[in-house]
């Protein structure tokens, strides 16, 4: 005859996640019990439906003897217990079966994958945890809160052989943020430990779990100096030391103690040499620390381990997309735009999802100067089958300001049923970036006085009809908006677009704040988008020398990013004036002169930003190349000058093999 498995259970006011778990184990157990402390919604209820054996318990702030409860009440042969916010994996229903059939171990530690996150944000975090074990009445947990039974079986067996059953899956929904936060899990767990420790304060696990809570709390000072005291002293072979490791690293990093986190990531290393979530988070604060070299090593060493143990509990993605998103920031930092894109499609393979690896690499195509064959590459690495998969990539489109393509992409869906009011904003936004005013102006008119987004819809309906230079009808659209009681930011910036199309000479000069100058360059930048440079300058003319000064930077590198490098050089130099010690702008001359050919004034633009900045790569790689570019040029010039002396046409000849070219190439 098989052996019986008995599921225990303690509940409390788990109705949205009891019949998921419930149903996961119809037919893999032959009871369950389920021990209520005290629940007020349908959770009972719900248990007597699935056939659970449901009993009182009043609740005394120990969870190990709430769990001991259910197990006085089991009659099978072997204990699984789940939380109401787990679930057993489809596969592993044969597995417990098969386990258990076995008799081969006296407790299993199993597989368990956390979901973290909230709403389009969850990864799986694996993990280890003690789950199955056989039932005799002198097994009992012990502990109020994170409770043990493992060291108490081996007190009353010293002859209990463990074993992993990894191919034995819980699934975990209780970190989700919302789990969380409706059961405010953080400050019941610290209040429970708080008063174990205690008690007990030389238990070292125990601590750790008060180090994870205070963490999980954001109190990173006092989680690092708990985790810490639970970690000396500690034997080397104790299964959640890895992840004890990872959590005194998380808080000192947290706690913004770098030099610390990196300590502990060098002593972790020493034990646990093919630990990926230690090289990730070493490179991580490396890369903060504008340690590239360091933080490059790291990167490519978490990329390169195997898979992890699973008493690692290593994160999702720290071998994977995460890694090669930075090693993706690293080579842009190098101005290696093509390693770059690797690095990002990699980790865009890796994980479809990672939404940050798209966004780098739509950026790197930039769309809104080549959309054809940004289309092309995109289609090719993406797909785009699902009407949620199109709505992404639209929305990741219409944030690079790619407004061509993201255009494309929302007509695909908002076509398809009922359509959220923003996405038809977006596609109201879009079609004006494409002079299509008509189509514009019917999806804004449907947004009445009383919608959430009415303000929005109202700005960019004034923003067609400015564009289309209608003087009358811009007076009257903004005093409209006016009407319904704008910031002073945001009247300012209205009131801009109205000025700059009065016939008077002058308008009252205006400064901005923060909120202000955001909405500003927004609209600038849509301008500069529709090939309309005099317009935006006329936009920007309208703001006092003061405040067009502070912000002359933004300014500028939105003029050369679409490309007008005179008026970038000039709000450039403008900004310079303010602050001649912004290393950022001086590239950024420096490229614009390089681009227009004055060499020698980028050479001077970009010694004064390697002078200013001489921990950022791209002020060397820049002075480097435009060293080469001007000997190529100097040599060219010899050359055609002196086309019979040997040495001018054997430097050239050299110049060309060191670039794998032959001189025929030339």
């Amino acid at each position: 005859m098989a052996d019986r498995i008995s599921l225990c259970m303690i509940v409390r006011d788990e109705e949205q996640n009891l019949s998921r778990c419930l149903e996961s184990v119809a037919g893999a157990v032959d009871e369950i019990v389920v021990v209520d402390t005290g629940s007020t919604d349908d959770t009972r209820q719900i248990a007597s439906e699935f056939g659970a054996r449901v009993h009182s318990f009043p609740w005394n702030d120990s969870f190990s003897d709430a769990r001991n409860a259910s197990l006085e009440r089991a009659t099978g042969d072997w204990i699984l217990f789940l939380d109401a916010d787990e679930e057993l994996a489809k596969e592993s229903r044969d597995v417990l079966r098969r386990l258990t059939a076995e008799g081969t171990a006296e407790g299993y530690f199993v597989k368990i994958i956390n979901y973290l996150g909230g709403e389009g944000w969850i990864e799986p975090c694996p993990d280890l945890v003690f789950r199955l074990f056989r039932n005799r009445p002198d097994y009992r947990f012990r502990g109020a809160v994170h409770e043990q039974i493992v060291d108490v079986i081996l007190e009353k067996n010293s002859q209990a052989r463990y074993q992993v059953a990894e191919d034995l899956v819980i699934l975990h929904h209780g970190y989700l943020n919302r789990q969380i936060q409706e059961k405010d899990k953080k400050h019941r767990n610290l209040e429970l430990i708080r008063r174990e420790l205690a008690a007990a304060p030389e238990n070292r696990l125990l601590r750790y779990h008060y180090g994870v809570e205070l963490y999980r709390a954001e109190r990173y000072e006092e989680a690092a100096a708990e985790l810490i005291r639970a970690a000396n002293g500690i034997d080397p072979q104790t299964i959640y030391l890895p992840k004890l490791l990872r959590y005194i690293v998380l808080a000192y990093h947290a706690a913004r103690r770098p030099g610390e986190a990196l300590e502990i990531v060098r002593l972790g290393l020493g034990l646990f040499p093919d630990y990926a979530d230690l090289y990730y988070y070493g490179g991580l604060i490396s890369f903060e620390q504008k340690d590239y070299a360091r933080a490059y090593d790291f990167f490519q060493r978490a990329v390169s381990l195997p898979e992890q143990p699973a008493y690692y509990a290593s994160f999702h993605g720290v071998r994977g997309f995460r890694s090669y998103y930075y090693l993706g920031q690293l080579a842009e930092i190098f101005l290696n735009e093509e390693e770059a894109l690797r690095c990002y499609i990699t980790g865009l393979q890796d994980n479809p999802h990672f939404t940050a690896a798209l966004e780098s690499i739509v950026r790197l195509l930039k769309p809104h100067e080549d959309p054809v064959y940004a289309r092309d590459c995109l289609e090719k690495l993406c797909d785009l089958c699902t009407p949620e998969a199109v709505l992404l990539m639209a929305q990741v489109l219409f944030r690079q300001s790619a407004y061509l393509l993201a255009l494309e992409h929302l007509e695909r869906v908002t076509g398809q049923g009922e359509v959220p009011a923003e996405i038809l904003l977006w596609k109201a936004i879009c079609l004006v970036q494409q002079r299509r005013y008509l189509e514009a102006l019917r999806i804004i008119e449907d947004f009445g006085p009383g919608h959430s987004l009415y303000p929005l819809a109202k700005l960019n309906k004034i923003l067609c009809f400015w564009l289309q230079g209608n003087r009358r009808r811009v007076r009257a659209l903004v005093e409209e908006l006016f009407a319904l009681g704008l910031s002073a930011d945001t009247g300012a910036v209205v009131g801009l677009l109205r000025d700059s199309l009065s016939r008077r000479r002058r308008v009252p000069e205006v400064a901005l704040g923060k909120e202000g100058i955001s909405l500003l360059l927004d609209i600038v930048m849509r301008v500069l988008d529709l090939g309309e440079k005099d317009r935006a300058k006329s936009l920007l003319a309208g703001l006092s020398p003061e405040c067009l000064g502070k912000n002359a930077r933004d300014v500028g590198q939105l003029f050369y990013r679409y490309g007008y490098l005179e008026a970038a050089e000039d709000y450039l130099r403008l900004y310079l004036k303010n602050d001649p010690g912004c290393a950022g702008t001086c590239f950024t001359l420096a490229e614009i002169k390089c681009r227009e050919g004055a060499f020698l004034e980028a050479a001077d633009f970009y010694r004064r930003a390697l002078t200013l900045d001489p921990g950022e790569p791209r002020h060397y790689i820049g002075l480097i190349r435009l060293y080469e570019k001007t000997r190529r040029e100097i040599l060219r010039e010899a050359v055609k000058r002196y086309p019979d002396v040997p040495i001018f046409r054997e430097l050239l000849e050299e110049q060309f093999v060191q670039q794998g070219h032959t001189p025929a190439d030339g």
